[in-house]
């Protein structure tokens, strides 16, 4: 790869620090709009994870036993820390993934919604109280931080998945290590700069950069109590069966494959709008991207009429170019999959409708691009259906009712989001019933849900019992405590052998 200026090197963050490790293995970060090699980032080694999951426990200890007021004034001025880089962080963004920089902009903002859940979580720390379940005897619960706990997180949102979890972490009382993706690494380093800035004590929050090594090493390392991840689904499976294996809480967030039904009394415009806004967003780089939208009844040739129509008219480029709509994917090696999956559906008999991989970007033609591709007549089986493609690749499948497309989206191994395009309030609230996805979507492409709720699905998008951010995410990072309390009274003295009985 051509490389135009000297890359720089990406450290750790360690114990409230830069910190470059062992330095015995490196890996490279490119820009993705032009190919070339923009830094080198430091692989940790066992001992690296090691020596930083333990500086962590020692910073948990005080961290825990903070006031909930002494956590919530690091977390305010965190959130206007991040505020006020909010543009360096969604340059970073764009420069190391490839999306366009109003689309990192956002991702920066869905971030801040869960700082600002984090700032007021108090309240969901509460326990609960019952005075005199017997005489003089009083009974409450109590939930307390785990210690160290650990993120790995990917690459396609590097500062909003990343916030999903460590606001949470830390408002409860946790220490976090974050093991960032190592193609974007930029904007984890400037998170832990800005919590730093805002007065979090040193050790609290870690960044330990690498590959699946340093992702290993912190699935068995006995001091981390917790797990959250965010990826694939096979790496998401390997990750909750190592880290259960040793004691630990997990939650794996993996795959999807998220259908969009259109149904015959849909607004066309409106459905057609949000299919090419949530199948060609961030390049498809999503886990919750719409994939496959599942035409019911004479549906089907309208609405790929006003698909067609809206990509025609879509600009890819360069993502700081105020004029593009979409941007590259994130690296060579993943363009690569894409492709060939794009290949195979052609092969398998789908209808390419539109090609994206015709597509030049002038000036820019070492970057990793692939247009807006549709394929039509696509079917189960294939792999285009079958397989996470995790690009700008939306397939259309037809159907010839309701309970045909239900049953289709229904089978599918996972489970994450699932939407709905109709006029008809009953057939919608039915779909709300029926569909088995955790987030569904009522003419809306992309159910994310706001900080105050739970991020997750069913089925293969998610390996253990609780979602992140939201209520859940105070579960996920706490355990619960029963006191049963009594102060005694001289006139109760006396020895009892009988098993306790309240009455």
């Amino acid at each position: 790869m051509a490389t135009s200026t000297t890359p720089t090197t990406l450290a750790h963050w360690i114990g409230g620090r830069p910190d470059a490790g062992s330095g015995e293995r490196f890996g490279e970060v490119t820009e993705s709009a032009t190919g070339e090699t923009i830094a080198r980032v430091a692989f940790a080694t066992e001992a690296d994870v090691d020596r930083a999951v333990r500086v962590a426990a020692e910073a948990a200890k005080a961290w825990g036993r903070s006031s909930l007021g002494q956590r919530t004034k690091v977390l305010f001025a965190f959130r206007e820390g991040v505020h006020a880089r909010r543009d360096e962080l969604a340059q970073a963004i764009t420069r190391e993934h490839g999306k366009v920089l109003s689309d990192a902009a956002g991702e920066v903002q869905r971030g801040l919604e869960v700082i600002e859940f984090a700032c007021g979580l108090g309240h969901l720390l509460k326990g609960e109280m019952s005075d005199q379940v017997s005489r003089g005897v009083d009974s409450y619960s109590l939930r307390q931080s785990l210690g160290v706990v650990a993120g790995i997180t990917p690459f396609n949102f590097p500062v909003m998945v990343p916030l999903w979890m460590a606001p949470v972490a830390l408002a409860c009382g946790n220490a976090f290590v974050l093991k960032p993706s190592e193609q974007d690494p930029s904007a984890s380093l400037l998170l832990a700069e800005i919590l730093a800035d805002a007065g979090l004590p040193e050790g609290v929050f870690t960044v330990i950069n690498g590959d699946k090594d340093a992702v290993n090493a912190l699935l068995v390392h006995p001091e981390v109590r917790a797990v959250s991840f965010v990826g694939s689904t096979p790496i998401a499976k390997h990750v909750y069966e190592t880290a259960t294996a040793h004691g630990k809480r997990v939650q794996a967030l993996g795959g999807a494959k998220n259908h969009a039904i259109v149904l015959p009394d849909a607004d066309l415009d409106l459905a057609a709008d949000a299919l090419v806004s949530a199948g060609y967003g961030s390049a498809g780089q999503r886990c919750m991207a719409v994939s496959v939208a599942v035409a019911v009844g004479a549906v089907a040739e309208p609405l790929i009429a006003k698909i067609e129509e809206r990509i025609a008219g879509l600009t890819v480029g360069d993502g700081f170019d105020p004029a593009s709509e979409m941007g590259p994917l994130v690296s060579e090696r993943h363009l690569g999959r894409v492709r060939g999956l794009v290949d195979t559906g052609e092969a398998d008999g789908a209808t390419l409708r539109a090609d994206g991989r015709t597509l030049q970007v002038e000036g820019r033609a070492g970057g990793h691009w692939l247009g807006p591709t549709l394929f039509d007549d696509v079917k189960p089986g294939m792999a285009i259906y079958d397989e996470e493609i995790f690009g700008p690749v939306l397939c259309v499948v037809r159907a010839d009712s309701y309970d045909e497309a239900i049953t289709l989206t229904n089978a599918s191994p996972y489970g994450n989001g699932a939407a709905i395009f109709t006029n008809d309030g009953g057939a919608a609230r039915q779909f709300e019933q029926d569909v088995t996805a955790g987030m569904v979507g009522v003419n809306v492409p992309i159910p994310v849900p706001m900080a105050y709720h739970s991020f997750g699905g069913w089925k293969d998008s998610l390996f253990g019992d609780l979602h992140v951010h939201g209520p859940d995410g105070v579960r996920f990072y706490t355990r619960g405590k029963v006191v049963t309390r009594r102060w005694p009274d001289p006139a109760d003295r006396g020895i009892d052998l009988g098993f306790p009985v309240h009455s």
